[in-house]
């Protein structure tokens, strides 16, 4: 679901019109994580029990560090492993597998690796949200944080929408505290949150997404016999579509910060 479709559009509306009509801030943490559980599952559903088997192990691992402060290592390790080695599966498995079968046939070895299907395919945002859960975990290992007890709590910290997919990683001490208390926004930050939520738009939708047909057309024909200075400027226009492509992130929190 991306952020200037039709259908986040009214993913959004429908929303923010529900979130400002709760009262209390269990219900609204409860919508949020739905409203994320949702977006998340839009690209391909089968992956959020990735993103759910992830933050219960995080979520699980921080309890336990406090009720067994003895074992607080060995848990803050289990994090760690089931984290890194998700990701490293997803992202490097097929890289590995290449290039163990390029080392075989080059040592003339009759031996050849295969890798399964399913990392080909690297799961939606998967960077952001293991390194956001494991900050928790680290916090927590760290003494800077005390865990949740609230399930519903944690997920809304990990699997807000807003960020899921396209970051920025949010420290846990950083935005757990955010999102115990309800929060009541000044006219000055609505106005600072809309001013970023269309200046955001504006730089995606007319400035990236017009840029981003010369890129790709250039980038496809690379082999293309041209001048240092046409690369220099294709460099110079992906850069500019890049810079613009990121104006999410400030969006995402001066929206939240309401």
């Amino acid at each position: 679901m991306l952020f200037n479709s039709v259908i986040f559009l009214f993913f959004g509306v429908f929303f923010y019109a529900t979130w400002f009509c709760l009262r209390q801030q269990r219900h609204r943490l409860i919508l949020l994580v739905l409203a994320s559980f949702i977006f998340y599952s839009y690209w391909d559903w089968r992956y959020l029990f990735l993103l759910t088997a992830s933050g219960l192990v995080d979520y699980s691992a921080a309890l336990g560090m406090v009720r067994w402060p003895q074992r607080r290592r060995a848990f803050l390790l289990a994090s760690i492993a089931m984290n890194l080695g998700a990701l490293g599966t997803f992202k490097y498995l097929g890289f590995a597998v290449d290039n163990g079968n390029s080392l075989f046939s080059l040592l003339g070895l009759p031996y050849e690796l295969s890798a399964p299907s399913f990392t080909l395919v690297i799961p939606l945002g998967i960077s952001f949200y293991t390194f956001q859960s494991m900050s928790y975990t680290i916090d927590v290992y760290r003494g800077r944080l005390q865990p949740t007890h609230s399930v519903i709590h944690f997920f809304a910290f990990l699997s807000m929408f807003p960020q899921l997919v396209a970051g920025p990683i949010e420290r846990a001490a950083s935005l757990l505290p955010q999102l115990e208390h309800k929060r009541t926004p000044t006219s000055q930050q609505c106005w600072d949150g809309w001013r970023f939520l269309v200046r955001g738009y504006f730089k995606k939708c007319v400035i990236a997404d017009n840029l981003a047909p010369m890129v790709n057309q250039a980038f496809a024909h690379s082999d293309a016999t041209t001048s240092g200075m046409y690369w220099w400027w294709i460099a110079a226009l992906f850069a500019f579509q890049i810079t613009a492509t990121s104006v999410a992130i400030p969006t995402s929190r001066a929206v939240w910060a309401a």
